[in-house]
This record gives C-alpha cells, sequence and structure tokens, in this order.
C-alpha cells in the first residue's frame, strides 16, 4: 500500500510540473510562439562594430543605447578597431556568449556570414547597418547613400558654376562608400567640365588626421587659387580632415561638401572661416534607435522588411542661423525631415516602451 501511494505522488507531481511549464510558457509567449513584452525586460544586446571613432559613430551608439533601455534591456560594444579578424571574432563572442540580440555596424559580408548564420541557428535574432548581408531573416538598414552624393555633388556643381578642377576623397570596400561611387560615377559622366586630379582616402585608427595630412600634400601640389574649385568628401571624418588643411594653409576658397553629419560637423559647418559649406546625413542617433526597434520587432515575433532605408536630408550653412551655435538635438527646427524617425517604432514596440515607463 504504501509502494502505491508513493507511486500516485510521483505520477501527481510530474502532472503537477508539465501544468506548471504549460503556464510559465503561456505566461511569454502568444499563440505563434513569438515573445510577449512581459518576457523582454533585460535583454543582452551585442553591438558589434567594424569602428568607433569619430562623433558620428559616439552618436550612433548613444542611439542603439537610448532605444534598447528605453525597452528595457542592455547594450555591450565591441569594436573591432577596423580589424576584420577582430570583428569576426567579437560576432562569434557575442554567438557563444549568448547574448539575446546582436546589432552589427559595417563590416564586410563574406567574412560576417558564417557568424550571422550561426547567430540564427541558435535563435539570436540579428540586425545590420550599412554592410551587404544577404541572409534571410537578417534586416539591413541603409541611409540612401547614392541620394545624399547626389544632393552634395549637385550643390557643389552649382556653386563652382559647373566647371572647376576637384578632389575626392572616397576608399573601396565599405557598402556605403560603394553606393556613394556609383552616384559620383554617374554625376562625373554627366559633367563634362568638372575633372578629378587627385583622389585618395583611407578609414584608418586616425582617419581625420590622415586626411588632413594628404590634403596638405595636396594643397602644396596645387598652390594657386584656382587649381582647385571643391573637395567632395564620401564620408565626415573625411570632410573633418580636408577642411582642417584648407582652413589651416589658408585655401578657403576651397569649399568642402561632405556626407554624414555629427555636432563636432554642424560646428564646423556653422563656422564662416570653414571651407565644408554643405553635407547630406541621417541623424546617427535615428540610425542607432531604428536598427535597435528593428531588433525587438524581431523579438515581438513581427515580420520584418530585409532592406530598411533612412531617408537623408541636406544640410548647408546658409539654412543655419548665424547669430548662433545649433547642435544635432536642435537642427530639426532649421532642417525639415532631420531627426525624429518613427520608422521600426511598430504597434507592439511602442506598447512595450509604454509598459516600461509605469
Amino acid at each position: 500500500m504504501k509502494g502505491k501511494t508513493s507511486y500516485m505522488a510521483v505520477v501527481l507531481s510530474l502532472v503537477l510540473a508539465v501544468i506548471l511549464a504549460g503556464c510559465g510558457k503561456s505566461a511569454t509567449s502568444g499563440t505563434d510562439g513569438e515573445q510577449k513584452p512581459s518576457s523582454l525586460a533585460g535583454k543582452r544586446i551585442a553591438l558589434i562594430m567594424e569602428f568607433n571613432q569619430g562623433t558620428f559613430s559616439a552618436q550612433y551608439v548613444a542611439g542603439v543605447t537610448e532605444q534598447v533601455e528605453k525597452l528595457g534591456g542592455k547594450v555591450t560594444v565591441f569594436s573591432a578597431d577596423n580589424d576584420m579578424s577582430k570583428m569576426v571574432a567579437n560576432l562569434d563572442a557575442a554567438v557563444n556568449q549568448r547574448f539575446d540580440g546582436i546589432l552589427i555596424d559595417h563590416g564586410k559580408p563574406e567574412a560576417l556570414e558564417a557568424g550571422v548564420k550561426k547567430a540564427l541557428e541558435r535563435k539570436i535574432p540579428v540586425v545590420a547597418f550599412d554592410v551587404d548581408l544577404k541572409v534571410p531573416g537578417v534586416p539591413v538598414l541603409s541611409q540612401g547613400d547614392e541620394l545624399m552624393a547626389k544632393m552634395t555633388l549637385e550643390q557643389m556643381a552649382k556653386d563652382i558654376g559647373g566647371k572647376g578642377n576637384i578632389v575626392k576623397v572616397w576608399v573601396a570596400g565599405f557598402a556605403p562608400m560603394e553606393r556613394r561611387q556609383i552616384a559620383y560615377k554617374e554625376f562625373m559622366d554627366k559633367n563634362k567640365d568638372i575633372k578629378e586630379i587627385a583622389t585618395f582616402g583611407a578609414v584608418t585608427a586616425n582617419t581625420a588626421l590622415d586626411a588632413q595630412t594628404q590634403m596638405e600634400a595636396i594643397l602644396k601640389k596645387y598652390p594657386n587659387k584656382g587649381d582647385i574649385a571643391a573637395v567632395w568628401a564620401s564620408y565626415d571624418e573625411f570632410a573633418k580632415g580636408v577642411s582642417r588643411a584648407i582652413q589651416q594653409a589658408g585655401r578657403t576658397e576651397i569649399k568642402v561638401y561632405g556626407i554624414d553629419l555629427s555636432d563636432e560637423d554642424l560646428q564646423m559647418i556653422q563656422d564662416p572661416n570653414s571651407p565644408w559649406v554643405a553635407t547630406a546625413a541621417v541623424d546617427p542617433k535615428d540610425i542607432g534607435r531604428v536598427q535597435a526597434r528593428y531588433l525587438y520587432q524581431k523579438f515581438l515575433g513581427e515580420q520584418t522588411p530585409e532592406e530598411i532605408k533612412l531617408d537623408p536630408v541636406f544640410v548647408s550653412r546658409d539654412m543655419l542661423p548665424k547669430d548662433k551655435a545649433v547642435s544635432t538635438t536642435e537642427l530639426s527646427q532649421y532642417v525639415k525631415g532631420w531627426s525624429n524617425s518613427q520608422q521600426g517604432l511598430s504597434d507592439k514596440v511602442k506598447q512595450l516602451e509604454e509598459s516600461l515607463k509605469k
């Protein structure tokens, strides 16, 4: 009799355990298996970056961090310092450490693909920015790079009267740069009176300083006023460096047209003595926010697009006040379409934000 009683107790315990397990699952999952907001607090997010330098990157990281924290998570940044093997190792480490989600910033798709697929196999969602990953289920953000290039090149052509010698600062091997180059080539094919007399560019540990040094050498090679009409810089760190070289050489008849925008960049554009007069950009904080939102859409079981394009805006000195300095936080008062993007802010993501405010 005692043995039978013990047997029945074991059976009842097992039944109760199954019922409780079922109840636990229903509290955190929907009917189609997605996680409910109640299960999303404390998510660990890895941000895998090819490089983290300059104020643009700093503001991008701030945007990611702000949005993830609003959604109850925590971000850990892994920067590879332009070392692709280190970036691959960082991605592998994030997968092995079982981070809940992974955000990727730049990098070479062929190097990262295996690590991304490994993450997906382990049910870790991935969202990428400015890297041409073609892995099903991985949304990839870009900034409308061809449009940004077109905006700045057309303004440059207008300002120099459609003719003159220019310097291009650009580097191959980065997805956004390659897209910007497409627009540049189309522009040069259509504008035969604009001549490229020099081109350089490299992303290094000191990109802006290296660009400054190389521009100084070009200014010595072309020392006369009129030798160079303008510089087109395909990245804000390039624009910073060449602007400093031109300003220090007293050659401010040469105008600089850049791409991307941070607070430091904006200060330079507002300076009436700076040669940097215009840029095209997406708010770097917005990029980070939007990328994080799509990752949380993945957590919430929502369908996400494979390609996500953020709309850039054109910013020039003459659009800005002359009597005071403004930051990127205030820029929307003067430039329509700057910042406050609602992309990726689905109803479920909004509900999660609201639930965490209480």
